[in-house]
């Protein structure tokens, strides 16, 4: 494919819905998710000795996030430019590479805190819940390639096309006959949604049956466990279902034929400003860290302190153990 390559179905177009949207929106999401990721990193970096898997996942969840964040403020400016991308192609390919790795993988990181939680509920005394740092490492690790190499494709495509002298950085447009590795992105989009969407759900429904049935020595934990779950898949559903449902809305009106175009299109602006809540995903999964680590939690709470205004109770286990309570 060229970059004049306007073998397209419907035609493509500069999508005024976006750029009008669009940049206001995500500079307040980097505005809010920046300063909460970069505590979250410095928090958990103190603790790095006493880290256990949780602690291991949740550090890998801010990781992902906190690239992804620094890779916003180019698209924010391609945006303000109405979709004008002005720094190459290669970093074209680069940033949204950068942008939908760090978006999977926070996904997987955040199904990884969900299912470590069920397994200490469900399973207390499996082998699995008493994995040392290292082996959590190693989860980690490969998570992580398996993600990048799903990625690979958006290395190797050229993703920058031309349309009326106007230069467009898109991961998704309308190309009339996808090439294997596009094909391939668009199937990891959605098989990222509904898989761990099932996960997640299978663990929530299972640490709620397990705390009504089950008389447990600690119901503080349970209770904690279905909470953290909870949010995590409240945090995946508001954040990645718009992309998802809008996403293969306009695939199914593309198959339908040219005479859906306007529909079609419509439906694609609509899901290139999903993103917003894509993004948003990495301003709110803090949340997750105040829920899911007393270490976090307790930060927070001798910030408050020393502020002077209330006085919160800080847990003696959290100052001493590892925080995945």
């Amino acid at each position: 494919m060229t970059l004049n390559d306007t073998t397209h179905h419907c035609g493509t177009s500069i999508q005024d819905l976006v750029a009008s949207v669009l940049p206001p929106i995500l500079i307040i999401e980097l505005l809010l998710g920046v300063p909460g990721n970069v505590v979250a990193l410095l928090v958990f970096s103190r603790t790095l000795r006493t880290w256990r898997a949780n602690v291991m996942f949740l550090f890998n969840l801010v990781l992902s996030d906190f690239l992804l964040l620094v890779s916003l403020p180019f698209r924010i400016d391609n945006f303000v430019r109405r979709e004008s991308w002005i720094f190459g192609d290669a970093w074209c390919r680069i940033n949204l590479f950068m942008l939908s790795v760090n978006r999977s993988a926070s996904i997987a990181f955040m199904t990884a805190v969900a299912v470590d939680r069920y397994l200490k509920v469900a399973h207390p005394h499996h082998k699995i819940n008493y994995i040392s740092s290292k082996q959590a490492a190693g989860v980690a690790c490969f998570i992580w390639a398996a993600v990048i190499s799903l990625k690979i494709p958006l290395l190797a495509e050229k993703l920058l096309t031309i349309e009326n002298n106007t230069y467009l950085c898109r991961s998704f447009s309308n190309y009339q006959k996808a090439s294997p590795g596009l094909r391939l992105h668009y199937v990891v989009f959605v098989l990222e949604f509904f898989l761990p969407l099932l996960l997640l759900s299978f663990c929530s429904v299972r640490i709620a049956c397990i705390l009504r049935t089950r008389q447990m020595d600690k119901k503080k934990k349970g209770k904690r466990a279905i909470r953290t779950v909870r949010v995590i898949v409240g945090i995946f559903v508001f954040c990645f279902f718009p992309g998802i449902a809008t996403g293969l809305t306009a695939l199914y009106l593309k198959i339908l034929g040219t005479e859906y175009c306007k529909a079609y299109m419509f439906t694609s602006q609509l899901f290139s400003t999903s993103i917003a809540f894509t993004y948003l995903n990495s301003a709110l999964d803090p949340l997750i860290y105040c829920f899911s680590s007393s270490v976090f939690r307790n930060y927070l709470k001798s910030v408050v302190n020393r502020i002077g205004i209330i006085e919160l109770t800080v847990s003696r286990r959290g100052s001493t153990h590892s925080g995945c309570d």
